[in-house]
């Protein structure tokens, strides 16, 4: 259901972005997508290598908040880390758009207003909100009927039709696996390109999940969670289209800056050679600042 056709936009046009997110999917080789809960750390993703971008929820709660995945963010907030972070990088962006922030009404705002802000697909679940990770005990979903409509009202509202829907259903922990298939297969239906069947507990289920429906899978791997974790080329001979490290950069911020900063406190001091601490050379490159002194010269007054 990608829909791909050919372009002959600059290759980073949100169109370009939407097809090459697309075809991504639809070549099923377990591409491995980090998750960036900002700006930098999107830079920094894009920097390294990688194909695509996932814009955690949690991720932003948890850094703009300190506040755990439990629905305490809301679409201006990620909205607006959209924005910022399609300026800050030029690969395929997928967001995490939680459940859509409401009901089907509520859906087709979302897409239209992540679309707009340089999104070049969405992936929506089926909890009720206020959702909760995932990876949490005592989720709960919506109806089969509910959250067919909002996918329903995704696919309607998406202005470029190559731009993704991503389906997540969480009924895994709720219902047992077998409803979890059947709603993936319904969405799939209802015209969604990609699945996402969160928190299988083995890898026969993340086999089962991907036989199950003929779509793109994506599978979630959190660091400590329910699932195990998955190597590239395992899940690439699975079929599977996606492998999602939605919050390893954020984890391992964590760990440094407590490292960096027991540092500081020991020994009341740190520097260059400390350590797990990136270089001033190297920080001012990530955001760019060669360029901007270059702006300034060009635009000096003389």
């Amino acid at each position: 259901m990608g829909r791909i056709q050919p372009s002959d936009m600059h290759e980073n046009s949100s169109s370009a972005l939407n097809i090459r997110l697309a075809k991504m999917l639809s070549e099923r080789r377990a591409v491995i997508v980090p998750g960036a809960a900002n700006a930098l750390s999107a830079r920094i993703i894009e920097d390294i290598g990688f194909e695509a971008i996932y814009i955690t929820g949690a991720g932003v709660s948890n850094t703009t908040l300190a506040l755990p995945d439990l629905g305490f963010i809301g679409l201006s907030d990620i909205v607006q880390h959209t924005i910022a972070i399609r300026q800050a990088a030029t690969l395929p962006l997928i967001v995490d758009a939680d459940t859509g922030f409401g009901n089907a009404l509520n859906v087709h705002y979302t897409v239209r207003a992540l679309e707009a802000a340089g999104a070049n697909g969405i992936q929506l679940e089926d909890q009720v909100m206020p959702k909760k990770c995932g990876h949490f005990a005592s989720k709960a979903v919506i109806s089969r009927s509910e959250a067919v409509e909002r996918i329903r009202a995704a696919v309607e509202a998406r202005r470029d039709p190559n731009f993704q829907i991503i389906a997540r259903t969480d009924a895994r922990a709720v219902h047992g696996l077998d409803e979890a298939l059947e709603r993936a297969a319904l969405f799939r239906k209802a015209g969604a390109d990609a699945l996402f069947v969160e928190a299988p507990e083995n890898r026969a289920e993340i086999e089962s999940i991907i036989a199950g429906t003929d779509a793109p899978h994506i599978v979630n791997l959190v660091i400590g969670g329910k699932t195990p974790t998955v190597g590239q080329e395992e899940a690439r001979q699975l079929g599977c289209a996606m492998l999602l490290y939605a919050n390893v950069a954020l984890q391992s911020a964590i760990f440094g800056m407590q490292s960096a900063l027991s540092v500081l406190k020991a020994d009341g001091r740190v520097d260059e050679t400390t350590q797990g601490i990136a270089s001033f050379d190297d920080r001012q490159r990530l955001v760019r600042k060669p360029e901007f002194d270059e702006l300034d010269r060009l635009h000096a007054i003389s």
